[in-house]
C-alpha cells in the first residue's frame, strides 16, 4: 500500500558562473500524499548555501547537504535533524570537505559514516577527492576521519584537465565506494575500513570521452549503471565484489542521435524491482527509460518522455516504485510523474513542486 512520503529539496541560493541563475532558497521539506498526489510545505530554511546534494538516513530525521561554493578552495557539509511529528529542521553542525565544488555524498548502509565526493576545480587548497566523516550520537558529524586524491587526465580538453570525483556510491553488499571521476573517465573503488579508512581496491575504466557521472545499483548487488555525462551514453556494468572491479556488460546512447552533441546527461534512478532504469538528460530535456536483462544487465531502450521542465539535474523514485520525481533546474519546477511497473512507463501527472533552481531530491516514506 502506497503511503505519504517525505521529499528534501536542494535548491541553488548563490550564483555560480556555470549555472544559470540562483533563485532557489536552501533546504526544503515536503510531504507527499501518493494517492491523491498532494505536496505540502513543511519546512525550510535558507541557512545553508547551495546545498546541490544531499543524502538522508532511512528515516528521513537527519540530512546531509553539501555547499558547492564556486569561489571556495573548499566546500563544506551540514548535518539537519528533522522531526516529522513537529514538521521542523534543525541544525546540527557542519564541516570542511577537504576539497571544492562539493557534488556528491552518501550514507553507509550500516549508518555509521558519510562520504562526500568534491568534483574539484583549479589547483589549491586540501583538493580531495573523497572525504569520510562519522557521526555523534545526534547525528552531528566528526571532523574527517580519512581523505583519498585522484589524478589524471582525459581527452576533453575542458573537461578532463584534471580528475573530477563526482559521485561516491556504496555497493549494496556493503563496505566497498565507488567512485565516478569524470575528469578520469574510471570508476575507483575502495574498501571502507571500520575506522572510516578507504583503501583503494580498483580502478576500471570507462571508454574516453564518456565522462562518468552517477552511478545506480541493481538490487542483485551484480550490477551497476553508469550514467556518462559527456558522451551521453548509460554503461551496464559487471561488479566483482571481491575485487571491487567493474567490466562493461552493454553501453547504449541515452538520447537519439541528433540530441547527442546538445545533451549532457545528469543523474541516473534504478525501479525498487531492479527491471527498469532512468536517467536525466539535460539539453534534450528528457528522461531515458531502460529495461534490464535481469539475467545478464544488458540494456534495451523504452522510450524517452519529455521532463516537464528544462535541464533534469536530478531523479528521485518514491520507495513504492509509484512515482517519479524530476528536478529540472532551468523550469524552476519538480515534475511528478507516475510510473507503470509493468513497462516501466512515465506519464507527467501534471502536479509539480514549484520552487527555483531545484538541483537535488530525495525521498523516504
Amino acid at each position: 500500500m502506497r503511503k505519504a512520503c517525505l521529499v528534501f529539496v536542494g535548491s541553488l541560493n548563490r550564483e555560480a558562473p556555470y549555472f544559470q541563475g540562483a533563485r532557489g532558497v536552501g533546504l526544503g521539506v515536503y510531504g507527499f500524499d501518493e494517492e491523491t498526489l498532494e505536496t505540502r510545505k513543511l519546512a525550510e530554511t535558507n541557512d545553508i548555501d547551495n546545498p546541490t546534494f544531499l543524502s538522508l538516513t532511512p528515516d528521513g530525521s537527519r540530512i546531509y547537504a553539501n555547499s558547492e561554493v564556486f569561489s571556495w578552495r573548499e566546500g563544506t557539509v551540514s548535518a539537519y535533524s528533522f522531526d516529522r511529528g513537529s514538521g521542523t529542521l534543525a541544525y546540527l553542525n557542519k564541516q570542511p570537505s577537504l576539497g571544492s565544488i562539493t557534488a556528491h555524498n552518501t550514507v553507509t548502509r550500516d549508518g555509521t559514516k558519510l562520504l562526500v565526493a568534491n568534483y574539484g576545480m583549479g589547483e589549491g587548497g586540501p583538493d580531495r577527492a573523497v572525504a569520510v566523516y562519522g557521526f555523534d550520537g545526534e547525528g552531528a558529524l566528526s571532523a574527517p576521519l580519512a581523505s583519498v586524491s585522484h589524478k589524471g587526465t582525459g581527452p576533453n580538453a575542458t573537461r578532463h584537465e584534471r580528475s573530477h570525483a563526482h559521485s561516491v556510491t556504496e555497493t549494496i553488499a556493503g563496505g566497498t565506494a565507488i567512485v565516478a571521476d569524470l575528469g578520469i573517465d574510471r570508476l575507483v573503488s575502495y574498501r571502507i575500513g571500520q575506522n572510516g579508512s578507504l583503501v583503494k581496491l580498483a580502478e576500471s575504466a570507462l571508454p574516453p570521452g564518456a565522462g562518468p557521472r552517477h552511478i545506480a545499483l541493481h538490487p542483485n548487488g551484480r550490477f551497476v549503471f553508469v550514467m556518462n555525462e559527456l558522451d551521453s551514453t548509460v554503461a551496464s556494468m559487471a561488479l566483482d565484489n571481491a575485487t571491487g572491479r567493474l567490466s562493461i556488460i552493454d553501453t547504449k546512447p541515452a538520447v537519439p542521435a541528433e540530441a547527442r552533441d546538445s545533451n549532457h546527461c545528469a543523474d541516473i534512478q534504478i525501479s525498487p524491482d531492479g527491471r527498469f532504469v532512468y536517467g536525466g538528460n539535460r539539453g534534450h530535456d528528457s528522461v531515458v527509460i531502460m529495461a534490464v536483462d535481469q539475467q545478464t544487465g544488458s540494456l534495451s531502450l523504452v522510450g524517452y518522455v519529455p521532463c516537464g521542465g528544462a535541464t533534469p539535474r536530478n531523479l528521485a523514485l518514491t520507495p513504492s516504485g509509484g512515482h517519479l520525481f524530476s528536478a529540472n533546474q532551468n523550469a524552476d519546477r519538480i515534475s511528478i510523474f507516475v510510473r507503470d511497473a509493468g513497462n516501466g512507463m512515465l506519464t507527467n501527472t501534471g502536479r509539480s513542486i514549484e520552487i527555483g533552481t531545484p538541483m537535488c531530491v530525495k525521498i523516504v516514506a
